[in-house]
């Protein structure tokens, strides 16, 4: 009787722990988005301000590379930009000074023949005074001869004008082409401008992402080239866990569902996160072997991968547990 209770409380324990249920679904080690951040320019490693754990954030200027060539070939264009400006001025300043000097030629004309009519109304008014006999002949004679002076300065300014109108607009042809010539010069250095600019922006070295250093290849003073690495950083904020589950779970499972994400510090302490679903693979994977027996696939498991909010406290590698919803 005695041993029959032993046996019978032994069964009870082991239904017991056999009935009891898990805190969780799956298991996993958490993961960061890295990025290795490379030169974008050749040069030497000036300044470089980076440790290894250091907390950086998105778009901050850790570092730069040597620009002293790409600033003094930016401030010959520059010098070239105002070389042509002035160029283009001049050539505005002769174009208004032959204008202005054609315009003085019309003004003068228009002098002259007010002169002709002045002196013709005045012909006239010295006629009658002539055939009255007020005035004598001579003073006639004086305006005739004074009109004939004016027509011939008239006809020698129309002449000059008509000159100076060909070789106005051969100049103004001239002065056209040569300030197409300057914008297209002056479009061309603020393209190789806007190249210069970026070229020197591409010296500052920036962090891509808000996240931990992991690991740096280079120090200060070293000579870089493009495309060559200088760290590595995770994003430490945006984290998720890469867990496997079973074929049978996997038809309870969603992208974008909800879940609890616990991180396992030893010895039963944990934290707990709230999680979403964001991938799960569309390929199972198992332990490497040249045949796979029906006992065998249940060995099969599928790749997710859970995202959460790090608080700071989780770090990539460490051990983790995922509770689906």
């Amino acid at each position: 009787m005695k041993r029959f209770s032993i046996m019978t409380g032994a069964l009870l324990l082991l239904v017991a722990c056999g009935n009891k249920e898990k805190s969780y679904d799956a298991t996993g080690t958490f993961e960061a988005t890295e990025v290795t951040v490379s030169a974008k320019s050749t040069g030497e490693l000036q300044r470089f301000d980076v440790t290894e754990g250091q907390e950086i954030d998105q778009n901050a200027i850790v570092g730069s590379i040597d620009a002293y060539q790409l600033k003094l070939q930016r401030q010959q264009l520059e010098n070239t930009k105002e070389q042509l400006k002035a160029n283009k001025k001049q050539l505005n300043a002769t174009r208004g000074a032959t204008t202005s000097k054609q315009l003085d030629l019309e003004k003068q004309l228009a002098s002259i023949r007010q002169q002709i009519a002045n002196a013709q109304r005045e012909r006239q008014r010295y006629t009658e005074l002539v055939n009255d006999g007020a005035v004598p002949r001579k003073q006639l004679d004086d305006i005739n001869y004074q009109i004939k002076v004016l027509e011939k300065q008239l006809a020698a300014t129309q002449d000059q004008i008509r000159s100076n109108n060909a070789s106005l607009k051969e100049q103004s042809q001239g002065i056209t082409a040569q300030m197409e010539g300057i914008d297209a010069q002056q479009l061309t250095v603020e393209s190789q401008k806007a190249q210069l600019d970026e070229q020197i922006a591409n010296t500052d070295i920036k962090a891509p992402i808000t996240g931990s250093v992991l690991e740096k290849y280079v120090e200060r003073g070293e000579y870089v080239t493009v495309g060559k690495p200088l760290f590595k950083m995770a994003d430490t904020q945006n984290m998720f866990i890469r867990a496997y589950v079973t074929s049978a779970q996997l038809k309870d499972i969603k992208v974008g569902q909800a879940c609890k994400v616990m991180a396992d510090y030893g010895k039963g302490e944990k934290k707990i996160y709230d999680g979403t679903v964001t991938w799960i693979s569309s390929r199972s994977e198992f332990t490497p072997k040249t045949i796979v027996t029906d006992d065998e696939r249940a060995d099969l498991v599928y790749a997710v991968k859970i995202a959460f909010k790090n608080d700071g406290y989780v770090k990539i590698g460490m051990y983790g547990e995922v509770k689906f919803q």
